[in-house]
């Protein structure tokens, strides 16, 4: 007798840990009763009555689910693939409405309504973009997927923490992408060589310029230089030549003009 009592005292009591929430419900309660036979939440020692009762428990921890790809159309008909990744945790005071809503464990819920609310987020968000605009917008197009996905979730008593999701566009499309970003790519490249040729063309003009002056500048110097022994070579030549034909006489006259050569013109 006393084994007996004390193996029903062991079918008869549980324990909810708190990162969990415990929803104490009447097995045999027919819909019509209210709230669904559910008497309330619970934690910690749960005793209860085993062949009429039942505790039930959520986790109330953060979840977390990667979900499998599936494919979603923009406005156009471009068909866009995603893999969405979702962070969620149930609230408390809710967990007694999911219980008599579904009365299925967390795993079922998420790969059966919440899965069905992201596809629905994606699907009427999609349909607001075009191909390209999608693209050039994907921060935005996250940004309004999860507003309408944490408002849908939180009215069943679900708390979005983090919604992230990999956007892969058709191959068409990425095919145009990389064909424009090359396109974009050359023209870069041959501006920047028209640059780099006309910098060239001004730095050879100026060398070219430069060499010129320099030149130029040589040879003024060089004709100053030519001109100015010219003029101090004249005198020397003149003098030199009377030299070589000067007979070793001095002249018998005095004070002729062209008979001797005044030296102090040449001694300095």
């Amino acid at each position: 007798m006393m084994l007996f009592a004390a193996m029903f005292m062991l079918c008869s009591c549980t324990t909810v840990d708190s990162g969990e929430i415990g929803i104490r419900f009447h097995k045999f309660s027919g819909s019509d009763e209210s709230y669904g036979g559910v008497e309330g939440t619970c934690r910690g020692w749960v005793w209860y009555n085993p062949f009429t009762e039942s505790v039930f428990t959520y986790p109330t921890m953060v979840q977390r689910k990667n979900y499998e790809k599936f494919t979603v159309n923009a406005k156009d008909a471009s068909v866009f693939t995603m893999d969405p990744q979702l962070a969620y945790h149930i609230n408390p005071d809710k967990a007694a409405a999911i219980f008599v809503k579904y009365r299925k464990p967390i795993e079922e819920i998420e790969n059966g309504y919440i899965r069905t609310c992201i596809y629905e987020a994606y699907r009427t968000c999609g349909n607001a973009y075009t191909s390209d605009s999608l693209m050039s917008n994907r921060a935005k197009f996250e940004a309004d997927v999860r507003a309408r996905l944490e408002k849908s979730l939180a009215a069943e008593g679900f708390i979005v923490d983090e919604f992230t999701s990999a956007i892969t566009p058709p191959q068409s499309l990425t095919e145009m992408i990389d064909a424009k970003n090359r396109a974009v790519q050359a023209a870069l490249k041959a501006e920047n060589e028209v640059k780099e040729a006309e910098a060239n063309a001004k730095i050879a003009v100026a060398k070219a310029k430069g060499n010129a002056d320099a030149m130029k500048i040589k040879a003024d110097a060089e004709a100053y230089y030519n001109r100015t022994i010219a003029a101090s070579l004249t005198q020397y030549v003149v003098m030199e030549d009377w030299i070589e034909k000067w007979n070793g006489e001095l002249p018998t006259v005095q004070g002729g003009q062209g008979m001797m050569f005044d030296m102090s013109k040449f001694v300095k």
